[in-house]
């Protein structure tokens, strides 16, 4: 029998149906072949939580550092595209300023008063695309103040994001990536030498260019900027889009502030803005019901992975006071845990609470449907609100 043939569930799921409206396919995966071959991914798909857990956490068998791995195809090997020491060394000279206490002290009164100033530009208006208008600058401006890049403003990099993002995500979905990604990442890494050569400047890339060559401090800076933009932004629109989708549990948030963090971790748990990570195989091995062979893809839902009911009971239901939320892998697992894990949870925590605050009776504008949607990073591409404004 053939691999197609032992994964019938496999073989029927379709990409497209996993960017629009994944988690019903998801959950029949998970429940019937949670380890199973999708011939339009060309590789494994991975569904439930403690086998997801197995493959992040086991590097030496399941490894990012492959010339297939869709990011290092765009930005060239990072920390997020190498394992074992060539991880080590790229990733150690980021990790300080992204420690608990160092993003405290380092960036709540920076997120706080950018959240401030955004929000202040928007309160006259009354309604706005809070992706576009507020979730989308609020996390460059954070990136751009971790990564101290100098000559850059908040539209530039959104730009250079973007099409970095779009280039990655052509190349999983199995296109050819456009050349605009190139270019982007191309001027990306000529700010990060005009930063580093900036002597009179004290940042983390100089810092880390004590350690790493140039090329590598750029590929690295290039991740920091995809991820923390990615995420943050995600995280936002999701969280907000939760919210406003569930009043019962609006209320509580808005009586309890104290449950935001329980909010933003359902969210995560519901819809991680990363929705999968890619793995492959460096040797024969079994995983599940699964044999999978040396080289295969094998890529782990975290999407799938969060809704496991054998972990999180009634798994669509979004509950701020769930007990285990932060259960959830929407950070991933293992060597390759998000560095700014921390940080993203931080500035999603600020905006909400003064979103909530600031914008009277804010709600979802009915005239703009919206939906998560995405293969590889979902969030709303739109989140449209509206709010009673004294103007």
């Amino acid at each position: 029998m053939s691999v197609v043939d032992s994964f019938p569930l496999g073989a029927a799921s379709t990409l497209a149906e996993l960017a629009r409206d994944p988690h019903p396919r998801l959950a029949l995966l998970r429940a019937r072949e949670p380890v199973s071959w999708l011939p339009e991914l060309d590789g494994w798909l991975v569904t439930r939580r403690d086998l997801a857990l197995s493959v992040m956490r086991d590097a030496a068998t399941f490894t990012v550092d492959d010339p297939r791995f869709s990011t290092a195809q765009v930005v060239g090997p990072s920390m997020l595209s190498l394992d074992g020491d060539e991880h080590t060394r790229h990733r150690e000279p980021f990790n300080q300023p992204f420690r608990p206490r160092e993003v405290h002290d380092g960036f709540a009164s920076f997120i706080e008063r950018e959240t401030e100033r955004l929000i202040t530009g928007l309160e006259p208006t009354g309604a706005v695309d809070l992706r576009r208008a507020f979730a989308g600058p609020l996390a460059v401006a954070v990136v751009t103040e971790a990564l101290g890049l100098v000559g850059t403003d908040a539209d530039t990099v959104l730009s250079w994001y973007d099409t970095i993002v779009r280039s990655v995500s052509d190349i999983t979905a199995g296109h050819e990536a456009a050349p605009a990604g190139a270019a982007a990442y191309a001027q990306l890494r000529a700010a990060v030498e005009a930063t580093v050569a900036d002597r009179g400047t004290s940042s983390l890339l100089v810092s880390a260019a004590g350690r790493l060559s140039v090329p590598e401090v750029a590929s690295n800076a290039a991740v920091l900027m995809f991820g923390g933009i990615e995420t943050t932004e995600g995280m936002i629109t999701n969280a907000l889009l939760h919210l406003l989708r569930h009043p019962d549990q609006l209320a509580l948030v808005r009586a309890d502030f104290g449950l935001l963090d329980g909010a933003v971790e359902e969210s995560l748990r519901l819809e991680p803005g990363a929705a999968v990570v890619d793995r492959y195989a460096t040797c024969d091995t079994v995983l599940g019901p699964a044999t999978i062979r040396k080289g295969d893809l094998v890529t782990v839902s975290l999407t799938g992975a969060n809704r496991d009911p054998a972990v999180f009971p009634d798994p669509d239901r979004f509950d701020v006071r769930r007990e285990n939320a932060r259960l959830q892998l929407a950070f991933a697992h293992g060597p390759h845990y998000c560095l700014a894990a921390h940080l993203a949870r931080l500035e999603t925590r600020i905006a909400l609470q003064q979103l909530l605050e600031r914008l009277p009776a804010l709600r979802l504008d009915p005239e703009h449907p919206t939906a998560p949607y995405g293969l590889v990073f979902r969030k709303p591409l739109t989140l449209h609100v509206l709010w009673d404004s004294a103007a």
